[in-house]
């Protein structure tokens, strides 16, 4: 088995992956690709974002090389460059991370690490390239990456989710390990430049302060589907808002369901 995810409420913590899709099943493929439209305030062209599966090996073992790009355009990026590039390197069979590589450029807030996991001793080493140093930290057990996160719960069966049940998994981001929650708001058919799709609508809890404006600021949308596929994020940020709109895709491993 791989990791689990917990479900928790007043009366219960149940594991939403007891029913899992399995090692043959993922809800994503090599070739997947996506990308998505940024919008500034509901009007100014923010820019692009792009996420992209591949396939390779380590240690003999099959794994999914995951590639996240952004990068920011028009007016936006005259005050407010961005550049940012996340890949992480997971397991096929536990969907766990092994490496995962950080180089950003938020307006000035830059970041270029690299990390490399490893689940048999716990053990997580920071490798800083801007500050030329290298650190390990324990992690303990079923740890995720930034970007790792999203493609593990993709490949978790919610079909059994409830409006206010809680997903909770633990994430190694800025050299501590954070658990991380995500809020089940309910299904919703969003209207989308393809037609309109059914979704599940979900709320991260998130950092607050350097960018976002509270912990309860973000909301995405994902396809009620095999496929989990981000169709719209929004968030309130420190000055303005953000979104993310799905604008193209190619590669998914199910059927895209449009209603027309």
């Amino acid at each position: 088995m791989g990791q689990s995810l917990e479900k928790t409420n007043e009366k219960s913590i149940e594991a939403v992956s007891k029913e899992k899709d399995s090692p043959q099943n993922f809800a994503f493929q090599n070739g997947e690709w996506l990308k998505f439209k940024m919008s500034y305030s509901n009007f100014l062209n923010a820019g692009f974002s792009t996420m992209e599966v591949r396939e390779t090996t380590n240690n003999q073992k099959e794994a999914f090389h995951i590639i996240g790009k952004g990068r920011s355009t028009g007016i936006i990026s005259l005050f407010f460059n961005v550049k940012d590039d996340y890949q992480t390197y997971m397991y096929k069979e536990s969907l766990l991370p092994y490496r995962f590589i950080r180089k950003i450029d938020e307006g000035g807030y830059t970041k270029d690490e690299e990390i490399l996991f490893n689940h048999d001793k716990n053990e997580a080493t920071v490798k800083n390239y801007k500050h030329n140093t290298v650190n390990k930290h324990p992690i303990g057990d079923d740890i995720q990456d930034l970007m790792s996160a999203l493609y593990f719960l993709r490949n978790q069966n919610l079909t059994n989710l409830k409006v206010g049940d809680e997903i909770e998994l633990k994430m190694f981001i800025d050299q501590e390990v954070s658990n991380f929650k995500l809020l089940f708001l309910g299904k919703e058919t969003i209207k989308t430049k393809f037609g309109k799709v059914k979704s599940l609508k979900f709320r991260p809890m998130v950092q607050t302060g350097r960018v976002f404006k509270k912990q309860e600021s973000l909301s995405i949308w994902i396809s009620d589907d095999e496929n989990k596929i981000p169709l719209l994020i929004k968030a309130d940020l420190a000055v303005g808002s953000l979104r993310a709109d799905l604008d193209q895709f190619k590669g998914l491993a199910h059927p895209f369901n449009i209603i027309f």
